[in-house]
């Protein structure tokens, strides 16, 4: 079993080969828009895990998952000859591509604190109209206990 440290800067530099590889010598079109996020490998150094997420061809154009995951799955052979030849392993890992969905994630967390916030400001302009229900003042005080304590 290896170190885990040692697994650890393996992920790193797997991940910063395949990135490089996929901004400058894979030629696939689908894989323009593709950003590698993080890598991690198994302690015993035989399987990398790459996460990658897509991002659309403009800003209110979406992303196409499957074109992208078809075009790595196309380019995994040649990410892993790289990533070899790259590293210097004895045995070079094989990779596994997964979307990484932690923007998604984000994005959703981002909308549930707008939806707060407006119902936050709904509630707080409610409030500025409001009249108390009984008295202004509803609590007792002992000046108003004119009879004296009950016995």
């Amino acid at each position: 079993m290896a170190d885990p440290a040692r697994a650890q800067r393996l992920a790193k530099r797997i991940s910063s080969i395949v990135a490089s590889a996929i901004a400058h010598d894979i030629k696939d079109p689908r894989l323009a828009h593709v950003t590698i996020t993080d890598a991690r490998v198994t302690n015993d150094l035989h399987e990398a895990t790459l996460f990658y997420t897509v991002m659309g061809e403009s800003i209110d154009s979406p992303p196409d998952y499957a074109e992208a995951a078809a075009g790595l799955a196309k380019a995994t052979g040649i990410l892993r000859s790289k990533v070899g030849a790259g590293t210097g392993v004895r045995f070079t890992p094989t990779l596994a591509f997964v979307r990484d969905s932690v923007p998604d994630a984000a994005r959703h967390m981002e909308e549930l604190v707008a939806r707060a916030r407006a119902n936050d400001l709904a509630v707080a302009q409610q409030a500025a109209g409001a009249q108390p229900a009984g008295e202004a003042d509803p609590y007792r005080r002992d000046d108003d206990d004119e009879d004296g304590p009950d016995t």
